[in-house]
């Protein structure tokens, strides 16, 4: 059971030189999953293959993004049926330059492993992030 300590989440942002759409139309395409995230391996609009510590496991995949509001969410299917979520949102910083916010949930392990998991995750996130900043800027 959750208690009021337990965190099952992390919010991190990242600033990025690049016009809020261009942002949003590379991070809400899935198959660019692979090219700045650490657990895919492939992605489309349907399933994606992660490498877990556990090894690789093929998910059911939905991403839901619109660019009204440059919101990019991810519900991700595992063959257990437990289920991972990941929300995001491409916010405009002036002319030219973008904010992304990523909010990492808990991932789907036992509640007696879901602070290191998460805090394990939380590292990942913020070397992601920085990668995806220098791919988005160098393109």
């Amino acid at each position: 059971m959750k208690t009021p300590e337990t965190k099952t989440f992390d919010v991190q942002s990242i600033g990025i030189a690049v016009p809020a759409a261009d942002a949003f139309a590379y991070i809400a395409d899935p198959a660019n999953l692979p090219k700045w995230t650490n657990a895919f391996r492939r992605a489309d609009r349907e399933s994606a293959l992660l490498e877990t510590p556990g090894g690789s496991v093929e998910i059911r995949l939905a991403t839901e993004a619109h660019a009204a509001t440059g919101t990019v969410d991810w519900r991700m299917s595992f063959p257990d049926g437990s289920v991972g979520e990941a929300r995001s949102r491409v916010t405009p910083d002036g002319e030219g330059r973008a904010i992304y916010a990523f909010t990492l949930m808990a991932p789907p392990v036992p509640l007696e492993d879901l602070e290191g998991a998460l805090e394990a995750q939380r590292g990942i996130l913020a070397r992601e992030l920085a990668g995806l900043k220098t791919l988005l800027e160098s393109r």
